[in-house]
Formats: structure tokens, C-alpha cells, sequence
């Protein structure tokens, strides 16, 4: 099982998370957040995925962040339609063909991109609505249902992963801190976990928003017993 640490904001702070090497880090391109990322992501380990999280943005300014910031991939939490994930990987695609064709070696573009297309639930969800989106996206991610589209701090019933019916890896978020730690790992031996790719975390380990709390993120990742 793989670790997401979302949220990141500021570039010591990011340096100590990268040390301590989640598998991926995410910065978040929304305006509205108070952990909005508007500065340059210090050097960190190749093995680490950047990801971008956007909220119904246009496809251009996706593209836009992916070269200026060397992502590896993109989480949509807003309203995005199967067709606009279609739209973003083969713009993506065309992209690094082009710049492959003219020997560019553009360091920006890597040559795969992930897409993570979150759903948030609270008491209960409808399955049928990931139809659409399982030939267009590399994961899902489900989340707490909340007044905002992430960071609302509280967990949902996981037990409502038992009903999952697809074979699409996932990402779960949601309020989780240290507090969870013996309920994820109850969770990993539960067959609602059989497609649990990854736990996301973010609120629940921050001093003030945007700035993670080392020892804790340290404590959490040991108690979890990680999996690379």
C-alpha cells in the first residue's frame, strides 16, 4: 500500500516530507484552498510522484502546471467529465510525442501521466457513476463528503467499500491522522481493501495548513508498516 501526502505549501517543509519518502506528494492548484500551491517545488527524489490537484479547471492550465512543474500526475476533485479525463491524457500524449519527434527531450513532459478522479462519499454511494470513468482514469480516489472539495477533516464509512464492484486500484482520503492508524490496519485485512492502492493524507498531520508535522507523519508511516 502506497502513501500520498497532499497539501504540501511550503519548500523546507516539503524537503522534510520528501525525506522521509512518501510515494507521492501533492500540491494543490485551487485558489479557494488554504493550502493553494503558487511557488516552485524544491528538488526532491525522482522516486517520488508529483501531483497536481485541480478543481474544474480548464485543460490548458492543467497542461500548463504539468510542464512548469514536472508532474507525474493529476488528481480532479471538481466536476470533471470522463470526457474532459480523455481530453487531458491524449493532450497530454500528443504533447510527449511532439516533443519526442523533435528530439526536444523536454525535461518538463515525462512520458506517462496519472489520473486520479476523486468521488466523495458520506453514509452511502452510488457506483454505477465510476462507469464512465474507468477507461479514461489510472485511479480513483474516495473521499469525505464535505463543504469543501477536500480538507474536510473528518472520515466516511469505509465500510461502504464493500460494495465496491470495479478492479480500478484506489486511493483513500479523508481525515485521516494517527487516530486511524488500528482502523487502516483493520481496514488492509478487510476485503473492502482488496483494491486499496494507496491511504492520502493531509489535514489531521498539520501544525497550521500546508505545514506537515514530521514526527507524526514519521509515526503514522512506521504504525502503517508501508508497503513500496
Amino acid at each position: 500500500m502506497k502513501l500520498k501526502v497532499c497539501g504540501m505549501k511550503y519548500q523546507d517543509n516539503i524537503q522534510a516530507v520528501a525525506d522521509l519518502q512518501p510515494d507521492y506528494l501533492g500540491f494543490i492548484f485551487y485558489e479557494k484552498s488554504a493550502r493553494y500551491f503558487n511557488t516552485s517545488i524544491p528538488d526532491i527524489s525522482k522516486n517520488i510522484k508529483k501531483t497536481g490537484v485541480f478543481v474544474n479547471e480548464t485543460v490548458e492550465f492543467v497542461l500548463e502546471q504539468i510542464q512548469k512543474h514536472d508532474l507525474q500526475a493529476v488528481q480532479l476533485h471538481g466536476n470533471e467529465s470522463p470526457e474532459y479525463c480523455k481530453q487531458l491524457k491524449n493532450c497530454h500524449a500528443e504533447l510527449v510525442s511532439a516533443s519526442l519527434d523533435n528530439d526536444l527531450k523536454h525535461p518538463q513532459f515525462d512520458k506517462s501521466l496519472e489520473i486520479v478522479k476523486v468521488f466523495s462519499i458520506k453514509d452511502e454511494f452510488n457506483f454505477e457513476v465510476l462507469t464512465p470513468y474507468e477507461q479514461v482514469c489510472d485511479y480513483f480516489l474516495f473521499d469525505t463528503k464535505g463543504k469543501l472539495p477536500g480538507g474536510n477533516g473528518y472520515t466516511f464509512d469505509w465500510n461502504v467499500l464493500n460494495d465496491y464492484p470495479s478492479t480500478k486500484p484506489f486511493f483513500l482520503s479523508g481525515g485521516i491522522g494517527l487516530d486511524e492508524a488500528d482502523k487502516l490496519n483493520a481496514f488492509k485485512q478487510s476485503p473492502a481493501s482488496k483494491y486499496c492502492y494507496a491511504i492520502d493524507v493531509n489535514s489531521k498531520f498539520e501544525i497550521e495548513p500546508g505545514l506537515k508535522d514530521i514526527e507524526q507523519l514519521k509515526q503514522f508511516k512506521a504504525n502503517l508498516s508501508f508497503r513500496t
